[in-house]
């Protein structure tokens, strides 16, 4: 079930952030293809349950600026087996959704753990009322799965266009007065599948492209944002006015519409299915990939990765000359992979994904590897 809340606008992109509820995932029980991912569904048919945080409280007060990560982390060692312990509790409305005053239980069920929500009623002496009525709350004022700051961040900097969708979508034509280039305030002349006049859109420029190296094709280009603009007249060319810029706005430039959906609740689970994916591209150019770092992937929904999946990255081993190794020229050995993170894949498409990286134990590269959690 999506659900649309408010605009949220930031530099340069106005981000629609829909509420993506996985009530099938969030359930006491896991079967094959649920939230708690091959891993999970494994541990439950050994009886295992999933291992907590040595440091986990037996009682937490929702707070505001709280995510679910985070709270996750609190209880388990691996926050992505929180739906295995979630118990949704059918006296609360909106059991999968946290809101801040909540409270959160660690009981034990058949000795497994379990959390439980009792839903927090803030009194004016500043203490909670802990009542099973249900009561009204707005969705937006649930905590997300990640801090939004992040992906705004994401955001700012540009946009991955797929193989094909360029060629899609409208373009720059040509600058007004016939200068070669335009900035904020200038107008240009663009063509394509366009909206009505005040339209807002982003002006993106396609760049490098994007190589899956275990195939060699294209699967998709770099998109350097640009700026934003709306349609200040209709027709075929039409005319878009530039109202902020980033950089200099060229012919062939293309338009992406201003809305962008960013899934901010979901659950962190281990996918179903063994992924074994390449980290391709960081969105911000690094060289070196840490912490809140959007990376992206050479993997995408064809190969069962959904938003919410959790990864373990691994650090690539290096190539490394064996000292005893007989003859003039060193034999060559591959060092083992090592665990370096873990990453949540938020937006998806058919043969690319992005992943944030959620932690990180050392640092991690483009070619590096990203794999189902073991």
């Amino acid at each position: 079930m999506n659900i649309s809340l408010p605009v949220f606008r930031s530099v340069g992109l106005c981000v629609r952030v829909t509420l993506l509820l996985f009530t099938a995932l969030c359930g006491p029980t896991v079967s094959a293809g649920s939230a708690g991912g091959m891993a999970a569904v494994m541990m439950s048919q050994q009886g295992a349950a999933p291992q907590l945080n040595p440091q986990h409280p037996e009682r937490y007060v929702v707070k505001r600026g709280d995510t679910l990560w985070d709270i996750s982390a609190m209880f388990l060692r691996d926050p992505w087996y929180w739906p295995e312990i979630w118990y949704v509790n059918p006296q609360v409305e909106n059991p999968h959704l946290i809101y801040p005053g909540d409270v959160l239980t660690l009981v034990y069920v058949d000795g497994r753990p379990q959390i439980r929500l009792e839903r927090g009623v803030t009194a004016g002496t500043g203490t909670e009322r802990l009542s099973p009525r249900i009561r009204e709350e707005s969705l937006d004022a649930a905590i997300p799965t990640i801090p939004f700051e992040t992906i705004r961040a994401f955001l700012n900097r540009g946009q991955v266009l797929e193989q094909g969708q360029k060629e899609k979508m409208p373009y720059i034509m040509a600058v007004r007065d016939g200068f070669l280039m335009a900035g904020a305030g200038d107008d240009v002349y663009v063509r394509g599948d366009l909206e009505g006049e005040g339209t807002g859109y982003s002006v993106i420029r396609v760049g490098e492209p994007l190589i899956d190296p275990e195939d060699g094709d294209i699967v998709a280009y770099e998109g350097i944002f640009v700026g934003i603009g709306t349609i200040r007249r209709s027709g075929d060319p039409a005319t878009l006015r530039l109202i902020r810029t980033t950089r200099e706005a060229l012919a062939g430039n293309v338009l992406l519409t201003e809305t962008i959906d960013v899934p901010l609740q979901f659950y962190p689970r281990a996918p179903d299915t063994r992924i074994d994916a390449t980290i391709m591209a960081v969105v911000d150019g690094v060289s070196q990939i840490g912490q809140y770092h959007v990376v992206i992937l050479n993997r995408g929904e064809r190969d069962g990765l959904e938003v919410g999946h959790v990864l373990t990255v691994w650090q690539a081993g290096k190539e490394t000359k064996d000292p005893y190794s007989s003859g003039i020229i060193k034999k060559k050995v591959r060092l083992p992979d090592e665990r370096a993170g873990t990453l949540m894949i938020f937006r998806s498409y058919d043969r690319i994904s992005y992943g944030l990286i959620m932690e990180a134990s050392s640092e991690m590269h483009v070619l590096d590897k990203a794999r189902t959690p073991l």
